[in-house]
Parts: C-alpha cells; sequence; structure tokens
C-alpha cells in the first residue's frame, strides 16, 4: 500500500512540470495581445494598396519597377515582425486573410467593371485603366504573395530557433532575400510575360528585388524598435519549436 502511494506520488510529480508548461502554452495560446490587430491591419492594407499600385510601371533614378513596390517592401517588414513576435502559427492566419481581401479586391473591381455604365459622367473608362486588373494580373499577385510571404515566414521562423534568438537582423534579411525572391520573380514573370520586352522584364525583376532587399536593411532599425516594443509590452517572444509548418494548417 506504502509502495502504491509513493508510486502515485511519483507519477504526480513528474507530471507536474508537463502540466505546468502546458497551462502556459494554453494561456498564451488564448491570450488576447494589444497590438496583434493593429500590426495585422496594417500588413494586409499594404498588400492591398500596393496591388492596386503595381498597375503603373514607373522609372527612379537607375531602377524600374511597378507602382507598388515603394509601398510593398513594407508588407515584409510588418510580416517579419509578426512571426518574430507572435510565432508563424499566428501569421499563417494573417497571410490568408490577406490572400482572401486580395482575391475579393480583385473580383469587385472585376465586378464593377463589368456592370453597366451610365450614359455620362460614369468615368468606366478612367476606373478600367486604374484598376482593371486582369486574370492575369490577380493570378500573378495571389501566387507570388502567397509563395513569397510564406517563404519568408518559415525562413524567420527557422533562423530564429537555430540562432536562439540573436542576430535578428540576420533573420530579417535573410528571409527576405528568399522570400522577396520568389515573390519578385513569379508576380513579374506572370503578369508581364509576352507584354513587355524580355530585356524590360529582366531589369524589373532585378530593380524589383534590389530596391525591395535594400528597404529591408535600411528598414533594420525599425524593425529592431517595434519588435522590441511589442515583446515588452505584449510579454510574448514564441519560438516556433514545435511548430507544424503546414501553410494549410489553420487550427
Amino acid at each position: 500500500m506504502l509502495f502504491i502511494s509513493f508510486h502515485t506520488f511519483l507519477t504526480k510529480l513528474n507530471q507536474k512540470p508537463m502540466s505546468v508548461i502546458d497551462s502556459v502554452q494554453e494561456k498564451l495560446h488564448l491570450k488576447e495581445f494589444k497590438y496583434f490587430v493593429y500590426i495585422a491591419v496594417i500588413f494586409v492594407s499594404i498588400l492591398l494598396i500596393s496591388n492596386v499600385a503595381s498597375s503603373k510601371i514607373v522609372s527612379l533614378w537607375l531602377f524600374d519597377f511597378d507602382g507598388g513596390t515603394l509601398l510593398f517592401p513594407l508588407s515584409y517588414i510588418f510580416g517579419d515582425i509578426l512571426t518574430e513576435v507572435y510565432g508563424y502559427k499566428r501569421v499563417r492566419k494573417v497571410i490568408w486573410i490577406g490572400f482572401a481581401m486580395n482575391v475579393l479586391m480583385a473580383l469587385v473591381f472585376m465586378g464593377v467593371i463589368a456592370l453597366p455604365e451610365v450614359a455620362e459622367g460614369g468615368n468606366g473608362e478612367a476606373f478600367k485603366a486604374v484598376l482593371g486588373l486582369t486574370p492575369r494580373i490577380v493570378l500573378a499577385s495571389v501566387l507570388a504573395y502567397s509563395v513569397g510571404e510564406f517563404s519568408n515566414s518559415y525562413v524567420l521562423a527557422k533562423m530564429k530557433v537555430w540562432m536562439n534568438g540573436k542576430m535578428l537582423w540576420a533573420r530579417t534579411i535573410g528571409s527576405t532575400l528568399i522570400g522577396e525572391g520568389f515573390d519578385t520573380a513569379i508576380f513579374v514573370t506572370i503578369a508581364f510575360y509576352g507584354v513587355l520586352p524580355n530585356d524590360l522584364l529582366v531589369a524589373i525583376i532585378i530593380s524589383n528585388y534590389i530596391f525591395k532587399v535594400g528597404i529591408e536593411v535600411l528598414f533594420t532599425p525599425v524593425t529592431y524598435a517595434i519588435v522590441g516594443f511589442l515583446k515588452r509590452n505584449e510579454g510574448v517572444d514564441v519560438y516556433d519549436r514545435d511548430t507544424n509548418f503546414n501553410p494549410f494548417k489553420l487550427n
């Protein structure tokens, strides 16, 4: 009887640390963060604005790129911030929300263009010229966004574990090199291949990539400041050690 009681005591003692860990993880999962929604909304908004602006090809200094490139790099910066602070699992949901809103925006624009126009003052041609997203542009956008953002978040989360949370600059820049590489190549190729001359196509890919990565490097001090602020005020710093990185697993 004494042996059974002692064995029961040891069993409960051994299970206690695991229960504490489970409790902490559950509280972290249920915790409502003060700033998460704001960062997520900024992330999605930047994505949508950039996609609208990308319909114009601009020339600035030695670079030729689509207009959305002026703002789009910030989406990767905020993607880095979300992954670094809140973890891949939460960012995965935000990425899919961005995907859904991107598709919704494109469908609304195409639907409005397809509707009959009033006889005078409908601005149909102007609306179509600016917001007339073709299915090809939509496909390019959603594919490039999905592959690029998931690659960026995955690489940053993995590097954080490998580096034990040190050298944030290496993670943000390293993940951007991968994510922006996929994003730029996929979007420009699908959207403009056969529409623009091949030499201009290559120039846009190179210019976009250099510009986007350069913005990431330039904004590194800002990224450090925001990450530090969020970690202190949210009381969270997630490491994706046991995370399932399947992009389609939302639970």
